[in-house]
């Protein structure tokens, strides 16, 4: 007879459920797993507030559901979106259609909780779906815009102030990225940087209660010091209106923007479907997870109202770690129903927190003993997400997260400040600028020291085959002489690739007339010629160097295709090398800028060049009274 599971919910939770029960039932076909939400993708909701403050795009953090589950084809996927559940006859009642149930999981996730304080609901921002994220988004910026052409000083610093009212994790990764992105904003709409505030409100004495107090003092430390944040503890908002937050303690803070992440409640549709609910909205559960008085029902994530025996009968906590281990206790207590085993009580394992302040600050406590701050912290931190989709085997996902955090990166907005993002450079193209810049350097060490029996072009021979020179001076003539018999006593083979054996042609065997009328200009006798080749070889040792290190790689390519040329036209040069101008090319397009010395240099050098040439840019201009 079949089984029918339904799991509502497809986050978090209601993913680990699911994937728990496929598995199990992998080869079982009377056991039928049906998993419904009103999207057709997963949310990755710890990252909601990367999209709200413009780091990356929506569609970085939804995860297509048939993706994730492409593996476990005994899971079948349906968009709707419930809207009651008829106990008796154990249906879900969907917009598109019923499903009948044997047990059914709900794992709605929460959402915001304003407490009832006054002008919250209307006139606050909240972060707890992928449309919130997307709305607050829009609204900064349409509040920024509008600001830039504001005249009145005090109005347009109200509309550049953004208040986040709750220093919890929500709370304190949000405000870190606006930090980031409030710069960003001030360029792009020519605004002054100082003109923008950052205020983070929290009604009790300290921020991110779930660490230890040394990471909230190098999270205070860095919030205040590096981003410029106002932090205000102990009062908390007592009212929203649409151009102020006020306090508890009657303070005043002007702005356009109030954040509320202070509070979060269950999913209240858990209520209106008549399910018993405790403080939070949240739903009352046995050890087991089931909804009292429905044993066919079972809650997981946020939604779960249950004191932990094994964590001093504190609540289940609303965190993606709770989340994942409630939805897989739920899906093996399902299990056991089926087959008629023991279920197994709740017991809460939390590995740790990692709190991100921004793309490349974070603060870490692990394993309850190890305190990790700065890079390592936020390496761990992406490590941890790459881990949840290994743990789920979704290896799409995987490269969708690192696209996503590292290679699309704009702004240099990551942990690798850009160097390795497609929007600010070729992060690829780097072996080639090295092994290109060594080839340069080595030509030019060879021809400064005369090694592999090269002449040095610093002695006191002529190696530029060219007859002027040659009848100019005997004494360098047999020089002369025999560097010219050593570039072309046998015409060579046409070749773009030298094999093995084989003796390379030359682009151009005979030198232009036009190009010797130059040549004989710029090197008219022995002595400017002789400087010249000393020129030439600390020229072709600092292209090397300055391509290796990658300053002003733009320029040095460009340098190196007008020798090539130069080269070309004199007689000097073989098609197997033709090479040289195809690299140069390629690295003209910004390669200097990953791991190189260019990616500070260049926007130093147009940040100072365009302040001198033209001033300074403003979003509003006055003349007349400045």
């Amino acid at each position: 007879m079949e089984k029918r599971i339904i799991i509502v919910g497809a986050g978090f939770a209601g993913v680990s459920a699911a994937r728990t029960l496929a598995k199990k039932y992998k080869k079982d076909l009377s056991v039928k797993i049906t998993l419904i939400d009103k999207r057709s993708y997963m949310t990755y909701m710890t990252e909601l507030h990367e999209v709200a403050a413009d780091r990356v795009e929506p569609e970085a953090v939804k995860y297509d559901l048939r993706r994730i589950f492409s593996k476990l084809k005994n899971v079948h996927l349906v968009t709707d979106e419930v809207t009651d559940i008829d106990y008796d006859k154990k249906q879900v009642i969907g917009q598109d259609k019923n499903y009948s149930y044997d047990y059914l999981v709900l794992a709605l996730g929460g959402q915001s909780n304003d407490f009832g304080i006054k002008g919250v609901g209307e006139n606050a921002f909240s972060l707890w779906s992928i449309d919130a994220a997307e709305k607050l988004k829009e609204h900064i910026e349409k509040t920024v815009r509008k600001a830039s052409g504001e005249a009145d000083e005090a109005k347009r610093r109200a509309m550049l102030s953004f208040v986040v009212s709750g220093a919890g994790f929500t709370g304190v990764e949000l405000v870190g990225e606006l930090a980031e992105w409030m710069p960003i904003l001030a360029k792009r709409y020519k605004l002054d940087p100082k003109e923008f505030s950052l205020y983070l409100v929290e009604a009790m004495d300290q921020i991110l209660k779930m660490v230890t107090p040394k990471e909230q003092t190098k999270a205070w430390r860095f919030m205040e010091d590096k981003l410029g944040i106002e932090i205000i503890t102990s009062d908390g908002i007592a009212e929203v209106t649409s151009t102020k937050a006020v306090l508890n303690s009657g303070r005043e803070l002007p702005s356009y923007t109030t954040i509320w992440t202070a509070g979060v409640q269950g999913n209240l549709l858990a209520k209106k479907w008549g399910l018993k609910t405790a403080r939070g909205n949240r739903v009352e559960t046995n050890q087991y997870l089931q909804a009292k008085e429905h044993d066919d029902i079972f809650i997981a994530g946020d939604l779960v109202s249950y004191q932990d025996a094994s964590q001093d009968g504190a609540y289940v906590p609303q965190i993606v770690q709770a989340a994942e281990q409630t939805g897989e206790l739920v899906g093996y207590n399902i299990s056991q129903l089926l087959s008629g085993g023991e279920m197994e009580e709740y017991t809460g394992k939390y590995d740790g927190f990692m709190v991100s302040i921004g793309s490349r600050y974070s603060v870490a406590y692990v394993y309850d003993k190890y305190h990790v701050s700065g890079f390592m912290a936020t390496f761990m931190k992406h490590m941890s997400n790459i881990l949840y989709f290994f743990s789920i085997r979704s290896f799409y996902n995987i490269g969708a997260y690192v696209r996503h955090e590292f290679f699309d990166m704009r702004h240099q907005r990551n942990l690798f400040r850009g160097h390795i993002s497609h929007k600010g450079n070729v992060l690829w193209s780097v072996p080639m600028r090295l092994f290109y810049g060594a080839m340069w350097l080595y030509e030019g060490l060879t021809k400064l020291f005369g090694w592999h029996g090269v002449h040095s072009w610093f002695g006191s021979d002529i190696v530029f085959p060219f007859p002027w020179l040659k009848e100019a001076v005997s004494g360098a003539s047999e020089a002369a002489t025999s560097s010219a018999s050593q570039a072309a006593p046998d015409p060579g083979i046409f070749s773009l690739n030298y094999s093995y054996g084989q003796q390379p042609k030359l682009v151009i065997e005979e030198m232009p007339r036009w190009f010797g009328s130059i040549m004989k200009f710029m090197m008219p006798n022995q002595d400017v010629a002789l400087f010249m080749q000393k020129f030439m070889t600390l020229v072709e040792i600092a292209i090397g160097a300055a391509l290796i290190i990658g300053a002003f790689v733009w320029l040095t390519s460009a340098l190196t295709i007008v020798l090539v040329g130069m080269f070309c036209l004199s007689g000097m040069f073989y098609w197997v090398n033709m090479w040289f101008i195809v690299v140069a090319l390629a690295l003209m397009g910004g390669s200097g800028r990953a791991f190189g010395v260019d990616h500070w240099l260049q926007p130093w050098i147009g940040k100072h060049l365009d302040h001198w040439i033209y001033g300074k840019i403003k979003c509003r201009y006055n003349d007349l009274q400045e």
